[in-house]
This record gives structure tokens, sequence and C-alpha cells, in this order.
């Protein structure tokens, strides 16, 4: 883990890092909302008593909380290609940046295996996908591929080259003790579709090579091995985004009026809207299904991230409004949280891990065991007169504040962590 610091002597109530020709401060804003709404919707302070919109759908059909993960691979595709562009410029060898992309993915992915071994490193149930894994995965194939070529239709074909690929598998593989697909419908049944068939295998394997595997839901994982293909694709989408959005050179016309910028706005928005219906019409044949990362989901969500960042792209790249006195104290939570939005995410996984590890001695819960320190944090500090879905929220909103903390210390620091 690698870590850039900038002059400390930037006031800490500066709004961001100067922006560079190729920095969209859109896509970091829209990463920090993003990154604090993944840790909002993950950590409540009841599973029993959430929100709808604040949860999963149980299989088809979406909430809000659905589109969270898709929409934060979506922006690891367009700092992608932000990322190499700016590399590029400052002559680093293609061989180098292939090399930072193979080793922070290789970070990432041991992250993920640190936070499901830590804090009793027990082999045996350890799960080898995951959020980190998936994001692990998606930023090295998608990084390769935008360093071999970033032609917009050439990424874009092979986005939809996975998306009907993978609708292809799903739709005519036979899945064995389920039978063909028949009514030209994939098999979607929860644990008889074919990617929860094939994730069980490969989790046998693993327990039987390394002695180590298991799903998240015992018989399926939202973040398994053939699902991880279209997540590739929505990745892919936010770069050929990106590759719009580096039309617009912002170290130029910077005014509300500039041809450029309202061209690349009004792409955002029709590619947008276009991506959304065309999501909901696959739905007829291919249901949106976070937990399978159907086609039809990666359109929709992206249709959504689109929607977001063309708001943000007028309001901030275009109107400045982050320049504006209130601006910059209603921009600043997101740029913080988006600065260091890995290093966020990590943060909130070891205090969740580390809370329920804990035990509270002479305190016992309704089982006749020692309560968690999550536990008695959230029944003693916010649901000591029964949970309630608004109690339940208000934990999780106040445990993405007591994540912000470290991430505002490094901010005003000018500490960005590279991992």
């Amino acid at each position: 883990m690698q870590s850039t610091i900038v002059s400390p002597s930037v006031p800490s109530t500066s709004v961001a890092p100067s922006v560079s020709s190729t920095r969209v401060l859109s896509i970091d804003i829209l990463r920090g909302l993003t990154i604090a709404l993944m840790i909002l919707v993950n950590d409540p302070g009841d599973w029993s008593h959430t929100f709808s919109q604040l949860d999963h759908a149980a299989w088809n059909g979406f909430t809000l909380t659905d589109v969270v993960f898709p929409n934060f691979l979506f922006l690891v595709g367009a700092a992608i290609i932000l990322s190499l562009d700016s590399r590029i410029r400052k002559g680093e060898s293609r061989r180098t940046l292939g090399l930072h992309i193979i080793r922070r993915s290789a970070t990432i992915f041991a992250l993920d295996l640190f936070f499901g071994l830590y804090p009793h490193f027990h082999y045996t149930h350890l799960r080898i996908f995951g959020v980190l894994t998936r994001i692990a995965v998606c930023y090295l194939v998608a990084g390769l591929i935008c360093l071999t070529t970033q032609r917009a239709r050439t990424l874009f074909t092979i986005a939809a080259s996975l998306l009907i690929g993978y609708w292809a598998l799903m739709r005519f593989v036979p899945v064995p003790g389920y039978g063909i697909p028949t009514h030209d419908m994939p098999i979607l049944d929860p644990d008889g579709n074919l990617a929860a068939w094939l994730d069980r295998h490969l989790v046998v394997i693993l327990q039987k090579t390394v002695h180590a595997g298991r799903l998240y839901n015992h018989t399926r994982d939202p973040e398994g091995f053939l699902s991880t293909i279209p997540a590739i694709a929505t990745t892919l989408l936010g770069a050929v985004t990106a590759l719009w959005l580096r039309r617009v050179d912002t170290s130029r016309d910077r005014s509300p009026g500039s041809i450029t910028r309202s061209m690349c706005l009004n792409g955002l928005l029709v590619a947008g809207i276009f991506s959304l219906a065309a999501g909901l019409l696959w739905n007829i044949w291919f249901p949106i299904n976070k937990n399978l990362w159907t086609s039809s989901y990666v359109l929709f969500s992206a249709g959504w991230a689109l929607l977001a960042l063309a708001a943000l792209y007028w309001l901030v790249d275009i109107h400045h409004f982050n320049e504006t006195k209130a601006g910059k104290w209603l921009t600043l939570p997101w740029l913080v949280f988006g600065s260091n939005a890995i290093t966020a995410f990590c943060v909130s996984e070891f205090i969740v891990i580390n809370m329920i590890w804990i035990k509270i001695p002479h305190s016992i819960g309704p089982n006749g065991n020692p309560v968690t320190a999550w536990y008695w944090t959230y029944h003693n500090l916010f649901a000591f007169n029964g949970s309630t879905k608004v109690t339940s929220l208000a934990f999780a909103l106040a445990f993405v504040a007591v994540c912000f903390i470290p991430n505002w210390l490094l901010y005003r620091k000018r500490i960005f962590l590279k991992i």
C-alpha cells in the first residue's frame, strides 16, 4: 500500500486536490457518495429492521441498495481510463502500467483474504469470493484491456460480447440436476441456475485442494465466479464513459456555456436513458437480478450511474457548485470518502469485525451468551426503547460518520493511499 502526500500546508477546508486536465471532479464526488452509501446499507443496526430500499431485493427486482456496488465498479472503470491517461502523459511505459495494475489488484485481493481470516485466521471456512475480490478481478481484467486499447467502440464491443455471452451461458447451458432451460428463459432458480451450480463445484475443488472455501449463502454466492463476467462489463462501460468525458479538456474552457461540456452532458443523459430502457427491455427475458448480476441488471444499473454522473457533472464540472461557499461544505464529505474509497471500505470492515468479535462481559443477550460490542452499542445507545427501522438507520448513519473520521484525517493531511 502506497501513499501520496500532498503538501500539508493546504488548508483543511480546501475542496480537493487541484484538478488536472484528466480529472473529472464529479467522478470523485460520485465515488464518495457511493462508498458512503455502500457502508450505510452494509451496516444497519438490526438487519431485521431495515427500510426496503436499504436492503437488497430478495431475488429478481431491484432496490436502491442493488445499484450501489455496480455504481462503484462503473466508477472503477472510469478511474482506470483517467489514471492511465495521466500516467502515460508522465511517460510511464505500458509494461510499468501493466505491472502496477497486477500489483494493485493483488493487493486488493489480499485485503479480502485478510478480512476473511481476521481475527481467528481459520482457513477452513475462508470465503474466496467477496466484494474486494470482485473489485480486484474487475480492475485487473478491465485495466489490462484498457491498457491494450482505449478505443471506445472496441471497449463497448467487448462489454456487449460479455453481456450476450453471459446471457447465452445462462440461457442454453443445461444445469445438471435441473434440466435444460425452456420457454426462452434461463433457469433462474436461486440454487438451480448455472452460476450457483458452478460456484458450488468450485468451492468443493478449493476445499479438496487448499482445504478452504465457502459460499456466502451456502448454496450460492452473489460475488461468485461466473457472474464476474458481466461485472467486468460494468467496469468497461465506466471506462467507455470516461473516454467520452476525456474529450473535455478541463484546463481550457470551464464556462457553463461551453459547447463541448454541453455535448458531454447531453451524451451522458442520452446514454443513461438508453441504458435504463435497454435494461428494462431485456428484463422481460433475462430478469434484473443483483445476485446473478444479470445482463439486464448491468444495463439498468449503468443507466442510473450515467444519470447520477450527469447530474453531478452539470452541478460541479459545468456550474462549479463546489466553488461556492455552501458548495465547498456540501461536497467536502463526498470528496473525503472518494479520495480514499477503498481505505474507507476497509476501515468499515475492520470496525465491524472487531465490534462483532469483542464480547461485553456481564452483558448477556437473549441467547444466554455475552453480547457483542455491536449488539451492546446498538441496543444501549440507539434501540434502548426497542429496535425499529428508524433506530437501525440511525445506527447506520452514525457508523458512516465514524468511518468518515479517519478518512477526513487523511484528507486533511493530503494523504491519499494508493492501494
